[in-house]
């Protein structure tokens, strides 16, 4: 069905609704990718930990008494119990709730109880995940042998370096249970071709124009290279990057004119910049997206944070953070209504589109439509990204004449 997809057209329903196509896509791509999980600022301090199930995968994250973040299987080597059940929490020590097999922050085994006087805990540590963390951001990998991290740290730590995200903190998060394929969602953020229709809230800061949420033609929109050629001048990275298979890109775009962040006025949320580094007015939004897991939107005086986790071949989990200065103090430096408002309506907005799109997908007569040439670049780049990334790990070869990735 790969080999067979027309191009410049969506996927066949299987993509989006076969529980055994669903598992294929965890297999392929979400038990052997660098995945997004969570913030530094989440595990500030030796044994601050937060949990995330990937598919079958229970996984905690947690910061050890040297400062390096870390990440293991939640599973005891006990029996298998989770050790950790909390969304998050702190310890001194991950202690397992069943028998109090217990594990030091590095994962190694310090005391299991009433075992055989030949028991080596030594052999009983936690598993480790691969774990990474850049600009603020931890990733983690499942594969036994994860692909490499540094490309993706080379493009995107300059980028995100001045708004010292690590020193952030989490004023607000919610997630969003959308009944639609993870790819449905995905599909939905790259393109703003739906937006004037469906988000009245977000198009008050947002531009509709395709350069913002497509992959090509933005070195030739004038507003966008002027926005870059002043934002560098100030010493922000902001010009189009994108990888050479296209599962991430950053760029640096201006909101709509007279306006700094995503709130009803158009003007700022929070009173302290976000970073204490960035000073520069009208510096829009840094925008990243990487597949499978996160998109983002970086402001003058907050961040924005989404991160995609599928459940079912027809159910996805949608996390959104809205990140601010360190010190910034609700109800003093920012209204928590304000701050939250525009992404919450547009989240519940997307959820709604995706619902409906899935719903639609379902019947008999549905068959793949054409993306628009002009909104829907960055949809389009996506399913290629997909179709192309599927095929290598399939072992088979892209339909001559699918387009590649720019």
């Amino acid at each position: 069905m790969i080999r067979t997809r027309k191009p410049g057209h969506a996927l066949q329903q299987p993509f989006y609704i076969d529980p055994e196509f669903f598992k294929v896509d965890m297999e392929l791509i979400w038990y052997r990718d660098w995945l997004f999980v969570g913030h530094d600022c989440e595990v500030k301090k030796p044994g601050n930990y937060f949990t995330v199930q990937v598919g079958a995968y229970p996984v905690v994250v947690v910061r050890d008494r040297e400062g390096r973040i870390r990440a293991f299987h939640n599973t005891c080597r006990h029996r298998g119990s989770r050790v950790c059940t909390s969304a998050k929490g702190g310890s001194a020590r991950l202690v397992c709730p069943y028998h109090q097999w217990t594990y030091d922050l590095d994962g190694k085994l310090l005391f299991a109880r009433q075992v055989a006087d030949d028991f080596d805990p030594a052999a009983h540590s936690l598993k480790p995940v691969a774990c990474e963390s850049v600009g603020g951001y931890i990733f983690i990998c499942l594969a036994s042998e994860p692909a490499d991290f540094a490309p993706f740290r080379q493009v995107m730590a300059p980028y995100f370096a001045p708004h010292r995200l690590t020193e952030a903190k989490i004023a607000h998060e919610e997630t969003t249970i959308e009944k639609g394929n993870w790819k449905l969602v995905w599909e939905n953020n790259r393109e703003c071709y739906h937006c004037a229709a469906n988000h009245p809230e977000l198009c008050k800061t947002y531009s509709e124009a395709p350069t913002m949420t497509g992959v090509s033609g933005t070195d030739s929109d004038p507003e966008m290279v002027e926005h870059w050629t002043r934002c560098e001048a100030a010493g922000l990275p902001s010009r189009f990057n994108i990888d050479a298979a296209g599962q991430y890109r950053a760029t640096r775009a201006p909101l709509l004119p007279g306006t700094e962040s995503y709130t009803m006025t158009g003007k700022r949320a929070v009173r302290p910049n976000l970073s204490d580094q960035v000073n520069t007015d009208r510096i829009g939004s840094l925008m990243l997206f990487h597949y499978p897991t996160t998109w983002n939107h970086v402001m003058i005086d907050h961040a924005v944070t989404f991160r995609v986790i599928p459940i079912s071949a027809e159910e996805t989990a949608l996390t959104t953070k809205w990140l601010v200065h360190k010190d910034a103090v609700e109800g003093v430096d920012y209204d928590l209504q304000e701050l939250t408002h525009v992404w919450t309506a547009t989240n519940h907005e997307d959820r709604r589109i995706v619902e409906e799109n899935a719903f639609g997908i379902r019947s008999p007569a549905y068959e793949p439509g054409p993306y628009s040439q002009v909104h829907e670049g960055g949809t389009e780049q996506f399913v290629d990204w997909y179709v192309s990334f599927m095929a290598s790990r399939l072992g088979g070869q892209k339909k001559p004449g699918l387009k590649d990735v720019a």
